[in-house]
């Protein structure tokens, strides 16, 4: 925004006084055919197709889909053979039965717990996910609307510098002025040309990325933004920390990991119990006509639970300090990007104020005397230009950081996860 605002204020931008109702119908007519975007629209579009945002639910419906999965027991196993012992009546014979794995008491509860865990990791990354994408979505909505501002501006600008040319022409045509006054506002109005290139190629490229946000095609139409009006900050700057440490979905996903590693610790430890195996199989005895059968139990032992079972321990001890680190960073970036967004916010508003309510109107008062110095030969032809070029930057300006608040606030409403 920065670098677009600066391309802007050379020589270009917006004026605040009237030249007629011609200006106005260029500026009508170059936007008077397309559509109004609505934000609060787009951001139900997006939420319902953007692409990123369904590909993060259906990573957490797959996610809650594992907890009964891992809370269930082994399937069983069907046994089938043939069995010849010529020292056992009868010697020879079909046998039959069924086995089943049966983990310690408690594992089986502890794997669940950790599918939990990662399911509700999954469900806030969702949401980390949508706000994420929606706050991008606001911002190229909000450099859009500057966009198309700009360009309003710009054709306007065109018909002032066309006006000054002609008054120009008119005073060197009876001598009051130098030839040189008509050469610089011909250049000035190439100028503006110029820049109406550029700024359509940057209408284009951001009409691509809101498109690309609502998982429409990017070479497809689009529209006008609406009017913005800066959104009063009505939270003070530890309440909104205080909300982001609460309900930030970012947060909360790594809170989880560390509730995840925490559980996985536990299965660790019950890792150094025996799971079991019990089978029971039938033989028919032909001979007598008689059916029997046997019921084994078998134990797992962990035998070789120095360089399995401890270091396991070790390993998932290692796992949960690492996401508690984890979680410290990631407060500590969050508070940070609060903080950053609130005070830009801040800034905006101030800057919004003093341009809006006092500078605007004194580079207003500036340029209307120097046309009227100008016009009986009391100015030269550059002071009048740079005049209106100041009042054009300040108010480019204007709404520059009429966008750069709501941004800001944009992103304080992704980060500290939405306002309630």
């Amino acid at each position: 925004m920065k670098r677009l605002r600066h391309g802007l204020c050379v020589g270009l931008g917006l004026v605040a006084f009237g030249v007629g109702t011609d200006i106005a119908g260029a500026a009508e007519q170059h936007g008077g055919g397309e559509p109004v975007l609505s934000l609060p629209a787009l951001v139900r579009e997006a939420t319902e197709n953007n692409p990123e945002i369904k590909a993060a639910r259906q990573r957490w419906e797959g996610a809650k889909a594992v907890v009964p999965q891992v809370q269930t027991l082994p399937d069983p196993r069907l046994l089938f053979g043939y069995q010849r012992m010529p020292m056992v009546d009868p010697p020879e014979g079909p046998f039959y039965g069924v086995g089943q794995e049966i983990p310690f008491p408690g594992k089986l509860r502890q794997k669940g717990a950790i599918s939990e865990r990662e399911a509700e990791q999954s469900e806030q990354e969702y949401e980390a996910t949508r706000l994420h994408v929606i706050a991008r979505l606001k911002q190229a909505y909000y450099d859009l609307h500057f966009i198309h501002k700009s360009i309003e501006i710009v054709l306007r600008n065109k018909e002032i510098l066309m006006q000054f040319q002609k008054t120009a022409e008119a005073r060197y045509s009876v001598g009051k002025a130098a030839q040189q006054d008509v050469f610089r506002a011909q250049v000035e109005v190439s100028r503006v040309l110029d820049r109406l290139a550029v700024l359509e190629q940057q209408k284009e490229s951001l009409h691509a990325v809101v498109n690309r946000l609502l998982n429409r095609p990017p070479a497809g139409p689009l529209g006008t933004p609406e009017e913005i009006h800066m959104t009063p900050m009505t939270r003070s700057l530890a309440d909104l920390s205080q909300i982001a440490e609460n309900a930030s979905p970012v947060l909360l996903a790594s809170g989880k990991r560390v509730k995840r590693g925490e559980e996985a610790t536990a299965l660790a430890r019950l890792e150094f119990y025996p799971d079991f195996e019990l089978s029971a199989r039938g033989t028919r005895n032909e001979r007598i006509n008689d059916n029997g059968y046997e019921v084994m139990l078998g134990i797992r032992i962990p035998l070789y639970y120095q360089t399995k079972q401890r270091q396991g321990v070790r390993q998932a001890l290692s796992e949960v300090a690492g996401a508690r680190d984890s979680l410290t960073a990631t407060t500590q970036e969050l508070l940070f990007q609060v903080k950053d967004a609130f005070v830009r916010a801040e800034r905006a508003d101030r800057l919004v104020k003093i341009v809006r309510d006092a500078i605007i109107p004194q580079a207003t008062l500036t340029l209307q005397a120097s046309q009227a110095a100008y016009a009986v030969g009391k100015v030269d032809f550059l002071s009048l230009l740079n005049s209106l070029l100041t009042l054009q930057e300040n108010e480019l300006e204007l709404h520059g950081e009429m966008v750069e608040h709501e941004k800001a606030l944009a992103r304080l409403e992704e980060t500290v996860g939405g306002f309630k």
